[in-house]
């Protein structure tokens, strides 16, 4: 039987995202993988042996010669990024956005942290901005390496978190392009008590932490 990956882009990267979830919603077994996704055994395993060749995903030896499958830390990335471009092309972007931002910006006031950085100038942190208002929360400057210094919607925006003017209290991740990198490196600076992210976004530094290890 003729298990060749299919031709187009966009169908190829929809069943890899759908793996990448399974794998990492716990399904260990390809069989598993293969019911939860509704596609032939065989197809399974050629998207899996691709992304083990790619280092999104491990496989280790479990009892009764059987594998289990991990996300990798470039797993979890990849995961993140096509999660997001999924949801960019999708209209259910701004509904699931909005629900999000709100549901973070209500535990940042809930954690008192009143005055927070956005990291990334995208559709997702105009989203955020609108949701602040209504939350009551002051987003005081946004983070983007690439944009240089202007505003946005109204708001400063910068190159590095050392050029905020204004003290603030956490980061919040908008970055779509790279929300992964732009998420460990805001851990890194401030700690993961002080770091949001919207759940579209993908992003669990506890799994992430587990991953590398």
């Amino acid at each position: 039987m003729d298990h060749t990956l299919p031709d187009s882009s966009g169908e190829d990267e929809r069943i890899v995202l759908n793996l990448l979830n399974s794998v990492d919603d716990g399904a260990q077994s390809q069989r598993r993988i293969a019911e939860e996704l509704g596609i032939a055994l065989g197809l399974v395993n050629a998207y899996l042996k691709r992304c083990i060749k790619k280092g999104l995903v491990k496989v280790s030896q479990a009892p009764a010669r059987r594998y289990a499958y991990y996300l990798t830390p470039k797993g979890f990335a990849e995961k993140s990024r096509l999660t997001v471009e999924y949801l960019s092309s999708s209209f259910s972007f701004f509904r699931q956005a909005k629900a999000d931002c709100a549901q973070v910006l209500q535990l940042a006031k809930a954690q008192h942290f009143q005055n927070l950085v956005l990291c990334g100038r995208s559709d997702l942190a105009e989203i955020a901005m609108l949701s602040a208002v209504d939350c009551g929360v002051s987003i005081v400057a946004i983070v983007d390496e690439n944009a240089g210094d202007t505003r946005f919607v109204g708001v400063q925006v910068v190159a590095g978190y050392d050029r905020v003017a204004i003290p603030f209290d956490a980061v919040m991740i908008t970055d779509v392009a790279n929300p992964s990198r732009a998420f460990d490196e805001a851990v890194r600076l401030y700690g993961p008590g002080r770091v949001l992210a919207p759940s579209l976004l993908g992003l669990n530094h506890q799994e992430r932490q587990d991953a590398a290890q």
